[in-house]
């Protein structure tokens, strides 16, 4: 039989002291002449999306546990108008109120003057 060193065929690996470590070399450019960078980076992909700072989240927090809870909010609108409802959904712009045996309504947040909790009225 053959020794397993002579059956295999496997080459010993080199020890480190074998290794040569090698230089990288740059080549010089002629005169008048500047390296190109490797990588170029354009400006309009370097801008990132800004976040505005003053969103805090707390209108969205506020709307959600409203929504949870199916609280009766009352609105006053800048016409001088009020409606009462629970807030079904809500989006960046608008609300939709659900109002008790009335059909619901979409209503612009800009037009809302002021908001408040039907249950929190002190008569």
């Amino acid at each position: 039989m053959k020794s397993n060193s002579d059956s295999t065929g496997v080459v010993r690996a080199r020890e480190k002291d074998d290794f040569v470590s090698r230089k990288l070399i740059r080549p010089t450019m002629p005169d008048g002449q500047t390296r190109v960078p490797e990588r170029t980076v354009r400006p309009e992909k370097v801008a990132r999306k800004v976040v505005a700072t003053e969103h805090t989240h707390a209108e969205d927090f506020y709307f959600q546990k409203q929504i949870q809870a199916k609280t009766m909010i009352t609105l006053m609108l800048k016409s001088g108008d009020s409606l009462v409802g629970m807030i079904e959904w809500y989006d960046k712009n608008c609300l939709k109120i659900n109002r008790n045996g009335k059909t619901g309504v979409l209503i612009y947040k800009s037009a809302i003057r002021y908001m408040y909790k039907s249950s929190e009225v002190k008569s």
